[in-house]
């Protein structure tokens, strides 16, 4: 059977896509026991054999939090919770979403091989590999801080990259950032729309991400599917990404489709990613098949999507090696992007791991890491009225809001771009004596430098 069209979704991937419907029927339970809880769904992964009350009770939540959060939480019921709410620590990561975003770095030697490949074909299974190794580490269950409006985080000593994050809207919350090798440039404009379903929340990606690889002279873009976070409040927190996800070459026409195979009964399907590469023609040249918490294999095809004879199914990718019993679950390379093994000298005031809560929590200290983002919050609305008052509007210091518009399936973008003064700072300190010894570590954060810009100009 001929694959699906990779512009309608369609064929290939139809019998996949209807196990969607039923999924959620067939693996949830209602809380019905539990006082005030009633009609909340607990969906286990691996089938749904327990009891729900039961199923409920292996989360790590303390009852009297897990109560307080519901009654502040149950009116947002169906509603974008994005920037509405005030999220408790005991859920929360002690890293900050800029920092999971420097994540994506782990494996950048795929964009480094896609841009030597000759093989335009090749070249895209290369760059979705690297796309798809971004989703395991974003499979641990805890939701990073939001970042502080003018926020930063920069990252060094990986691979010859240079990394810069910026927070550059509170409201909505975006992100930017920027990565950059010998091989390959990095852009991401972040941004996320919910839906928060009382024990699950729905996360649909409106953000850009684009590739330019340098040699071959190529721009990609990606589509990725939307996320669902499961058993927020009772049981054990887990996510899902079924749906499409779409990488185009913008220079070529070239794309790849692939597909994240829901979590069926008794987790089957659970991580499956599968599709293909399609020439400019809507032809398929290569299949794809993996897991997205494991590897990506590859193998040429005919124009009906079957294996070409005398040909074998390769390994693109392969997950590295993580710590045994980690607390937050991290790689090794996130204990690198959250230590200062990878700052660069002469590190921003506003960097992310100089954040008090996120070292509180790090620290494991919930108290002290709850009243240190409760503080920085406050801080943070402070001075946007203060520099309202004086007529001041927020600019950030490394990217710039264009004027494009960029279509999601979730909603239009408005667009952040990398202006360069990064590099400029950077240079800069490097052929100069600017740079301080000072230990990073006792470096106090402060993200609040919009009077200081304002008094350069």
């Amino acid at each position: 059977m001929a694959p699906n069209d990779p512009n309608n979704g369609g064929g290939f991937f139809a019998s996949i896509a209807s196990s969607l419907s039923s999924f959620s029927n067939a693996m949830s339970k209602s809380v019905s026991g539990l006082v005030g809880y009633e009609g909340l769904q607990v969906i286990n992964p691996e089938g749904g054999t327990q009891d729900a009350e039961e199923e409920a009770r292996k989360g790590r939540w303390k009852a009297e939090d897990r109560d307080s959060y519901w009654k502040m939480m149950q009116k947002y019921i169906g509603s974008d919770v994005t920037s509405m709410v005030t999220l408790p620590v005991i859920i929360i990561e002690p890293m900050t979403t800029l920092q999971r975003i420097a994540e994506m770095m782990e494996y950048s030697y795929l964009l480094d091989m896609a841009d030597e490949c000759e093989d335009p074909h090749m070249r895209l299974v290369y760059a979705v590999s690297w796309f798809i190794s971004i989703y395991y580490a974003y499979e641990r269950p805890w939701k990073p801080f939001n970042p502080i409006l003018g926020e930063t985080y920069e990252m060094a000593n990986h691979d010859g990259i240079t990394f810069i994050a910026e927070q550059v809207s509170h409201h909505p919350p975006v992100s930017a950032a920027h990565a950059e090798n010998e091989h390959f440039s990095y852009d991401v404009t972040s941004k996320v729309k919910t839906k928060f379903l009382g024990n699950s929340v729905e996360i649909y990606p409106l953000g850009r991400s684009r590739v330019h690889l340098k040699k071959a002279g190529v721009l990609l873009d990606l589509v990725p599917p939307p996320t669902k976070v499961n058993n927020l409040i009772f049981g054990r927190t887990w996510f899902d990404s079924p749906g499409e996800m779409i990488l185009t070459n913008l220079t070529t026409g070239d794309k790849v489709v692939l597909y994240f195979q829901p979590c069926g009964w008794f987790g089957a399907g659970r991580y499956e990613v599968d599709g293909y590469v399609y020439n400019a023609s809507e032809e398929p040249k290569i299949l794809i098949t993996g897991k997205w918490n494991e590897y990506v294999s590859y193998q040429p095809c005919d124009k009906e999507g079957e294996p070409l004879s005398e040909t074998e199914l390769k390994e693109a990718w392969r997950v590295a090696e993580a710590p045994k019993d980690d607390r937050f679950r991290y790689t090794y390379f996130g204990h690198k992007v959250n230590s200062f093994e990878t700052a660069p000298e002469g590190l921003l005031a506003s960097d992310s791991r100089l954040r008090p809560d996120r070292l509180a929590l790090e620290k494991g200290d919930l108290s002290k890491a709850g009243a240190e983002k409760s503080s920085l919050e406050e801080k943070q609305r402070s001075e946007k009225r203060r520099r309202e008052l004086k007529g001041h509007d927020f600019t950030p210091r490394w990217f710039d809001l264009t004027t494009e518009i960029s279509p999601t399936p979730w909603g239009d973008l408005e667009v952040y771009k990398y202006n360069g003064k990064y590099g400029e700072h950077r240079a800069l300190l490097n052929s100069s004596d600017a740079i301080e010894n000072a230990n990073a570590a006792e470096m106090e954060f402060n993200p609040w430098a919009y009077e200081e810009k304002h008094a350069a100009k």
